[in-house]
Formats: C-alpha cells, sequence, structure tokens
C-alpha cells in the first residue's frame, strides 16, 4: 500500500500558481492586488467599491455535525465543494477565515482543509499569514493603553476603574492570563485594578473587521466600542478618548481581503477569523459580498457544528450583510456517527451500524434545525478509508427518512474528483430557486426571549436561567437603545447543550447563562453559557510539541 503524505508534504509538493494568474481568473487586475511574496496578496479597496454594482452569485454555507475527537473535515470539504464546482464548470470562489495561532499550537495544528482539498500556501496560512491577526492585536491593545493612560492622566471623562469593561488580547491559548491585576508597582504605574485577557479571536475588534462594510463603517463600529461606565453607569466610548482614528490606522490593510489558491489553483479568499464558540464564526464580510460579484458560486463555512457557526451566519452575519443563502451542506462522519453512539475512540476502525444508527440523532438534529431558517439542506459524508458500504449507506437511509440526501465525498483522497456529485446537487439545489431565508427571530424580540429562542429551538433546551443581574443589564441595554441586537452564544461546541461530555441529540437540558456583554460596535450581545472561557488554554500534550524545523529547514507538525 502506497505510503500517505501529510497534509504538509502534500501542500508543500503542489504546483502553485503566481497569484496575479489567480486573481486574474476573476477579472482582477494586478494592479488592484497587493502581493505577499508569490502565492499570496491583498486586493485593493477601491477595486472592491467597483463591483458594487455587480450581481451577485450564489452563497452556498458549509456547516457540520458537532465535533468529535473523530474528526469532521468541514474546511476540507469547503476547499473540496469548490474545486468540485470548477471541475462542472462553474465559477466558484472559497471563503474560509483565518487560522488562529491558539489552536495551532494546541490542539488542531493547523485549518487550511486536508488531503487533496486544501487551500495554499498552508505553514503560512497556519502562522503569521498577511499579518492580519497581529493588526488585530495591536488595535485592539492600543486601546486597552489608551484607556489606562487616560485614568493615569486625570480621567477627565470620568471613566469607573471598577467599571472598565475592556479588556486585553493575545492569539494564543494562554489561561494564566484569563485573570489579572494590573498596573501594579506603585504610583507611576497607575490606578490598579483586576483585568484579563481573551484570545484575539474573540476580540470585538475581530467582530467588527469581519462584519464591516469598508474603511469608514469600521471607523465607525471601533468609535461605538463601549470601553466601560462612569458612576452614573453611562457609558464611556472608543471615540470618547479619541482612540478610533488609531486603531483605523493599525487595521487599514487588515481590511482589505486575502486572496490565496486551492491545490488544484482555484481561487479562494481567506479573511478574518472569529471563533464560532466564544464569537460568531464567520469570515468577513467583505471578502463574501466581493467574491459573490467575482463568481457565480461562493462556497464558505461557519465555525464548529450548525448549532453554533450556522446558526451565527444565518442569524449575525446574514442579517447584518442582507445576505441570502442559496443552499447549506452539513459535514458528517461515519466515524463521528459511531462516536456519538457511543463507540470509543481506539475502537472506530471497526465495523459497527448499530452505533452508527443510534449517533445519526445528532446529524438528524442539524438538518432539522439548518431548515428552520428555509434554506435547503443535503448531507456531505467525509470519506473515511476505515468506512464500510453498510456504515455508509445507513446514514444515507437515516438522512432520507428527513426528507434529504446523503452523498459520500472523497475529495481528501481525490480532489475535486471525488466530490463531483455533491457539486451537481449544490447547484440543482441552488438553481432550484428553493430557499426561503429568514432569520430566527425578529429584531425587535426582547433580548432574552432572542436567548431563549436560540436554546429551545436550536439547542433543544427546555429553559434558560439567569441571574436577576443579568436580566436586569439586559433590560438596561434595551433601554439604552440596544434592544434590536442579535445575540451571539458563547456555548461548547460540543454538544447541543452547555455540557461538552452530552453527545448525540439531547433535549430537556437548562442553559445557564453566566455573564452578557455588550459588542455595541459589532452590533451584537455575547452570552456566555456554561463554563465556556474567551481565554482558551492549552492542553496537556499541545500540538506546539511536535512542530519544528527540519534539516531542511522545512516546518514539520503542522497538520
Amino acid at each position: 500500500m502506497a505510503e500517505v503524505k501529510s497534509d504538509i508534504e502534500i501542500a508543500r509538493a503542489a504546483n502553485k500558481l503566481p497569484i496575479m494568474e489567480i486573481g486574474a481568473k476573476l477579472g482582477i487586475p494586478s494592479e488592484s492586488l497587493l502581493p505577499y511574496g508569490h502565492d499570496k496578496a491583498k486586493l485593493s479597496a477601491e477595486f472592491i467599491a467597483a463591483q458594487k454594482d455587480r450581481p451577485d452569485g450564489k452563497l452556498i454555507l458549509v456547516t457540520a455535525i458537532n465535533p468529535t475527537p473523530a474528526g469532521e473535515g468541514k474546511t476540507t470539504t469547503t476547499v473540496g465543494l469548490g474545486d468540485g464546482l470548477n471541475r462542472i464548470g462553474k465559477k466558484a470562489v472559497i471563503c474560509i477565515r483565518e487560522a488562529s495561532l491558539g489552536p495551532c499550537f494546541g490542539v488542531k495544528g493547523g485549518a487550511a482543509g486536508g488531503g487533496y482539498a486544501q487551500v495554499i500556501p498552508m505553514e503560512d496560512m497556519n502562522l503569521h499569514f498577511t499579518g492580519d491577526f497581529h493588526a488585530i492585536t495591536s488595535a485592539h491593545n492600543l486601546l486597552s493603553a489608551m484607556i489606562d493612560n487616560h485614568i493615569y492622566w486625570g480621567n477627565d471623562i470620568g471613566i469607573d476603574i471598577r467599571r472598565v469593561a475592556w479588556r486585553r488580547v493575545m492569539d494564543m491559548n494562554d489561561r494564566a492570563l484569563r485573570e489579572i491585576v494590573c498596573s501594579l508597582g506603585g504610583v507611576a504605574n497607575g490606578f490598579p485594578r483586576e483585568s484579563g485577557f481573551d484570545i484575539t479571536v474573540a476580540s470585538e475588534v475581530m467582530a467588527i473587521l469581519c462584519l464591516a462594510k469598508n474603511l469608514k463603517d469600521l471607523e465607525k463600529r471601533l468609535g461605538d466600542i463601549i470601553i466601560g461606565y462612569r458612576r452614573d453607569k453611562t457609558p464611556v466610548y472608543c471615540r470618547d478618548i479619541k482612540a478610533d482614528g488609531a486603531m483605523a490606522v493599525l487595521l487599514k490593510d487588515a481590511m482589505q481581503p486575502n486572496l490565496v489558491q486551492t491545490l488544484e489553483n482555484n481561487p479562494a479568499f481567506v479573511h478574518g477569523g472569529p471563533f464560532a464558540n466564544i464569537a460568531h464564526g464567520c469570515n468577513s464580510v467583505v471578502a463574501t459580498t466581493t467574491a459573490l460579484k467575482l463568481g457565480d458560486y461562493v462556497v464558505t463555512e461557519a465555525g464548529f457544528g450548525a448549532d453554533l457557526g450556522a446558526e451565527k451566519f444565518f442569524n449575525i452575519k446574514c442579517r447584518k450583510a442582507g445576505l441570502k443563502p442559496n443552499a447549506a451542506v452539513i459535514v458528517a462522519t461515519v466515524r463521528a456517527m459511531k462516536m456519538n453512539g457511543g463507540v470509543k475512540k481506539d475502537d472506530l476502525g471497526s465495523e459497527n451500524v448499530k452505533a452508527v444508527v443510534d449517533g445519526c440523532a445528532n446529524l438528524g438534529r442539524h438538518i432539522q434545525n439548518v431548515k428552520k431558517f428555509g434554506v435547503p439542506v443535503v448531507v456531505a459524508i467525509n470519506h473515511f478509508i476505515s468506512d464500510t458500504d453498510a456504515e455508509m449507506q445507513a446514514v444515507q437511509d437515516y438522512v432520507k427518512t428527513l426528507g434529504t440526501e446523503a452523498i459520500v465525498c472523497r475529495h481528501w483522497a481525490h480532489g475535486s474528483a471525488g466530490i463531483e456529485d455533491l457539486a451537481h446537487k449544490v447547484v440543482e439545489m441552488a438553481e432550484s430557486g428553493a430557499s426561503q431565508f429568514a432569520p430566527l427571530y425578529a429584531d425587535d424580540l426582547p433580548l432574552f426571549e432572542k436567548i431563549e429562542t436560540v436554546a429551545k429551538s436550536i439547542y433543544h433546551a427546555s429553559e434558560v436561567i439567569a441571574d436577576k443581574s443579568v436580566r436586569e443589564q439586559l433590560r438596561q441595554w434595551e433601554q439604552q437603545g440596544y434592544g434590536h441586537l442579535p445575540v451571539c452564544m458563547a456555548k461548547t461546541q460540543y454538544s447541543f447543550s452547555t455540557d461538552p461530555n452530552l453527545r448525540g441529540a439531547p433535549t430537556g437540558h437548562t442553559v445557564p447563562v453566566r455573564e452578557v456583554r455588550l459588542s455595541a460596535g459589532a452590533g451584537f450581545i455575547v452570552v456566555i453559557t456554561g463554563a465556556i472561557m474567551t481565554m482558551p488554554g492549552l492542553p496537556s500534550v499541545p500540538s506546539s510539541e511536535k512542530i519544528h524545523l527540519n534539516d531542511q529547514g522545512y516546518i514539520e507538525g503542522l497538520f
């Protein structure tokens, strides 16, 4: 049997085209691309603005079941489907998120697809790329520095240092920084106060960059950030300490989408990267809307399972950007079905049709949930070599009972040739005009009822519990004019519930709301549930232990 190459080996052997040639496939002139080396470039704001009157292509969302240690391959399927659509003659563009260094050095080890369905350059994408995340980190922490500096030099606008809401960020998993005390060391260092760090992908600046339409909108949204409150509980805004202009300057280049290519030399925009378990989990609006002007089909993804990523894509991104998705793909694997059916990871290689059937409830829940948004759905079974015909047939038979089709996809091993059937099905769905997309709740629904709607309709919870202080905070925001905002649920990705160990399709559970945060610039309320952390920690054996440079100077250990 031939040796199976690692993802990074496959990526390194790719026949890349100069990025200007990739741009030319979309009608982008070379002068509108700012190259970062030979294989990646940023797209100019002037070119983007000039496309505004062009018609939009079809928008396809790729989402998934709840992630398991068995692996699902959502990004791999997104990339494979984009390649597959191009293979069958459609002008398709892929839109995915940038990778965070946190999970790259933590659990995942990379986020550019896998096998023969990858976006390249894989090493760059998983590491510093074009510096967007560093710019976001710098802009966020500039505001942090200016807040403490304003307090130090007399606090003219009366910020209550007990109510500073703006924390600091870094793009790394570091549990030691979750809760800190800053400004220790005496008068010269300011007034000591409690604070903490979040990971960069949870920053409101990240969300703002991903939801802003252009630089002008970006600067306005930055100015709208609430940094804290006065003693009378009136909000203090970023613009009140004159930080918005300098932050926008730091983000000027980061606002421009990054153009790269797949292994099959098809165009991909990789831009923005909010996590879906603690943020809104979608790539940038500017990348998606630009791609829709340049391609007949745009394939994008939303993070983690459909209970998080797809829900936020529909209720936040589509609502805010006026997007209307034409079809959705839910990625599942036989291995994950078996795991949801109670099989341990070490036993996944053995055929177990009963466990597959038992585990399909999780997939069924996601299918039903996506249909609630009026979007037609197809299931992609991401094929593993250990899958048996009987197991795959069991998934297909189950999905058919829900009025949906499940298609076996072999893009990991065969690239676009292994996903043609799914590509044809997606075209059929998108061209049928069957999508009747609508968000799950209306803008004018009270904030707590929005939380309940998501918890009961998507998670199938029986109730939402929250302290009186949380409910009062939501009421205050409604009185201040923020009641129309959507809610962004911060919840474990591993379960429909807030218990990461509760697999399958649980019902009747309780969703405890621990904290709510107003992201006035991004335009949503973050609802923190259960034990979810906005600053992750590293696992006992982080991926970083295996990442190194080999004797030839190449990176090893990314996957």
